[in-house]
Parts: structure tokens; C-alpha cells; sequence
């Protein structure tokens, strides 16, 4: 493979969270970049702190040929879940559009599916012409799917300081954040429904709060 030639990374943020949109992002990026990128930190966005990550993020964003973001809201989520659409499968879509967008032979994806070579093949019928590599963690392992999940992470980052800033302290925006899951039941109480910006069909998070859909 040239080193001028590019190569394709995607990674989400905030598959898991109830609150604020499910991000997506890819990049371009030229081969002769990835070892200098991987020298000034680029790595898996979950081990860098957020300062780390809005400084790469300025890097890769200026440095990369093209990079593609799909914020999917919960809204979004919710109603493709009631027509029978799973997150998998909407990630799978969205990866898809997205790698036909970058312009490049060779995407490196971070598969959401446990079945990592059954998440390959379903790439590959929505974007015959591109080679998928389709792996577990393939942010910690590919330098172009860690820029991915920094510009995933950080465009997330923003949105719930967004969120922050209009409705106070939501956290995280994860089940598993107490701020997150006060902020829900403080909201709940007050208005008797969930945020416009929470994800409503997760069945668990209705049954721990007490909620209808």
C-alpha cells in the first residue's frame, strides 16, 4: 500500500448512553501520516483525557482528507427501534454511507457486532467496492480508527456540554453515571416525562425509573 495513498477509520461514541446522540465518525487519512499521528498520542480516545482529545482533535481534523460525522439523535434511535431497526443494524447503515463518503479503498471499522466477520460481510454488501477490516477495538489497534474515536468522542463531549449548559448537570449522558440518572428522575418528577434528548425505548432504564415509553 502507497504511503500516499489513503486509508479509511470509523468509530462511534456513545453507543451505550441514555442521554444525548449516538455519534459516528470517519476519517481519511494518508498512510505517511499514521506513524507521526500515532507519535503525537493518537490512540483510543477512552485513554486520553479531554484536553488530549480536543488537541488531536484540532490535529486530525486539519491533517485528515476528509472527515465524515453522523450525529444520530435519540429520537432517531427510538423510532428506528419501533420499526424493528436494532442499534446494530443502524450503525451497520450508518458506518456504511459513511465509508462510501471517505473516498478511500480500505476502511478500518471497530465492529459493534459481536461477530466480527458477520459485521465485515454486511459492510461489504453495502459497500462492495471498499475493503472492510473489521475488528474488536480496532481503535486501540488501528491509528486511523483511534483518530475516528477521537473526533466521535469529542463532537459527543460537546453536545452533552450543550446539554450541561442549558439544563445543568446531566453527566455523562450513561446509565451508569449517578448525575445522569438523578438528572432523569429529578426530570421525570417535574414534567412526568422523559427529555427530548433521552432514548426512551430502553426497556431497562423505563423499569428502573418507573416510566412508560
Amino acid at each position: 500500500m502507497s504511503t500516499d495513498e489513503s486509508v479509511g477509520g470509523i468509530d462511534e461514541a456513545g453507543r451505550g448512553a441514555l442521554l444525548g446522540p449516538l455519534v459516528i465518525a470517519g476519517v481519511a487519512l494518508k498512510n505517511s501520516l499514521l506513524e507521526e499521528l500515532k507519535r503525537m498520542g493518537v490512540r483510543d480516545s477512552k485513554q486520553l483525557s479531554p484536553f488530549r482529545r480536543e488537541k488531536l482533535y484540532s490535529v486530525i481534523t486539519r491533517v485528515a482528507d476528509k472527515v465524515e460525522v453522523v450525529e444520530v439523535s435519540p429520537q432517531e434511535i427510538d423510532s428506528r427501534y419501533r420499526h424493528g431497526l436494532n442499534l446494530n443494524q443502524l450503525e451497520l447503515i450508518k458506518m456504511a454511507q459513511i465509508s462510501l463518503r471517505l473516498g478511500v479503498n480500505t476502511v478500518y471499522v471497530d465492529a459493534v457486532d459481536v461477530d466480527e466477520e458477520r459485521f465485515r460481510e454486511e459492510l461489504s454488501k453495502r459497500a462492495p467496492n471498499i475493503v472492510f477490516v473489521s475488528e474488536h477495538e480496532a481503535d486501540s489497534k488501528y491509528t486511523v480508527t483511534a483518530a475516528a474515536s477521537i473526533v466521535a468522542k469529542v463532537t459527543r463531549d460537546r453536545r452533552i456540554a450543550e446539554l450541561n449548559k442549558f439544563y445543568g448537570d446531566v453527566g455523562s449522558g450513561y446509565p451508569s453515571d449517578p448525575r445522569t440518572m438523578r438528572f432523569i428522575r429529578e426530570y421525570y418528577v417535574k414534567t412526568g416525562s422523559l427529555p427530548e434528548f433521552a432514548r426512551t425505548t430502553w426497556k431497562s432504564i423505563r423499569r428502573t425509573l418507573g416510566v412508560r415509553e
